[in-house]
């Protein structure tokens, strides 16, 4: 890679996230609630700085307390913030979660005139996109405009200037009109993207035509039920250009598929689990980090793994992301890489 002023910008969405104080309780029961910040994108920026990483998150806050809350941690974190426009006439993003393991993690979004949804062209031409050597795009800013084209041109900016461009699926159901929108603006953005990284379910969202194949689960309103055929969804996610697709399988680790067709599994670290939410977004702070160390893809996806595990045993997101000594710790103790 060409010498970069800074490591890695993330794109998409912040929030305020308001995590249930009563783990184990219904949602309904819940009396009170942690203050902590999270939105994938911010999830993996913070992530991404406690291990070391120069690293910016390209969002955007309202003019409101909120706002300055999410600024303010991520100030303190040394996530670099410059790239983050205050956004008049618009509110910062709240999100309520409840904690319910093994498996049911409620969560509503609050995401009516969100802030980062504002992201514009103008504000990618301030970021200054070309300065560094990682852009990570998230699936939810392709939901709405202006932030939709703001990351068309991101990615347009990034591949005229070496720039690898990583996207997180982050398939969230609420947040679209129709579920098969998400998969016709994943697919159309493929070519200019590197690496991906998501779920089964996401990636089966990716190529999703059939609205049938769609069940919500009960009060799993971001994670729906999605039937399809997996092994077609990631060859055809391969064919539309991107050289690597990451698929997270939770405890079981990861994935690794090519496009010559190889397919590799990297196995997790096996933990106690508390809350899920916030993992997916820690493996992918690990793996890049591992990237830009220059490791091969096995050992970065290690590392994502290892960051995954340790928060699902924390009860928040980016409040409780480990540090490359935690990591590297973790690793050893747990057998290695």
């Amino acid at each position: 890679m060409d010498e970069k002023k800074f490591d890695v910008i993330t794109f998409g969405r912040s929030s305020i996230d308001l995590y249930s104080q009563n783990v184990g309780s219904p949602f309904n029961d819940i009396q009170g609630f942690d203050a902590f910040v999270g939105g994938s994108p911010l999830n993996i920026a913070v992530g991404c700085a406690r291990l070391g990483v120069n690293a910016s998150l390209l969002t955007a806050v309202g003019n409101d307390k909120v706002g300055e809350f999410i600024l303010n941690f991520l100030n303190g974190e040394g996530v670099n913030t410059h790239t983050i426009p205050v956004k008049y006439g618009t509110r910062s993003s709240a999100v309520v979660l409840g904690i319910e393991p093994p498996d049911k993690f409620p969560l509503v979004y609050y995401r009516d005139n969100a802030a980062d949804s504002q992201v514009d062209i103008d504000d990618v031409d301030s970021a200054n996109i070309a300065d560094y050597r990682i852009l990570l795009i998230n699936g939810t800013a392709l939901n709405v405009e202006p932030t939709r084209s703001a990351t068309f041109y991101a990615t347009e900016i990034a591949n005229r200037n070496n720039v690898d461009v990583v996207l997180d699926l982050d398939f969230r159901a609420d947040q679209w009109h129709d579920y098969r929108a998400f998969g016709l603006t994943v697919r159309a953005i493929l070519p200019r993207v590197k690496i991906a990284i998501g779920t089964e379910e996401e990636i089966l969202a990716a190529t999703l035509i059939d609205a049938s194949q769609v069940t919500i689960k009960e009060q799993q309103i971001s994670a729906p039920e999605i039937k399809g055929d997996i092994d077609e969804s990631i060859k055809q996610l391969l064919s539309s250009g991107i050289e690597i697709l990451i698929v997270k399988r939770g405890e079981k680790g990861a994935s690794i598929y090519q496009k010559d067709g190889s397919r590799e599994d990297v196995p997790g670290f096996p933990v106690s689990v508390l809350n899920v939410l916030g993992a997916g977004d820690a493996f992918a702070s690990g793996f890049l980090y591992g990237i830009l160390q220059g490791w091969d893809l096995k050992k970065a996806c290690r590392m994502g793994n290892a960051s995954g595990a340790q928060v699902v045993t924390k009860k928040g997101c980016a409040n409780f992301m480990p540090t490359l000594e935690e990591s590297l710790k973790f690793i050893h103790e747990k057998g290695g890489f």
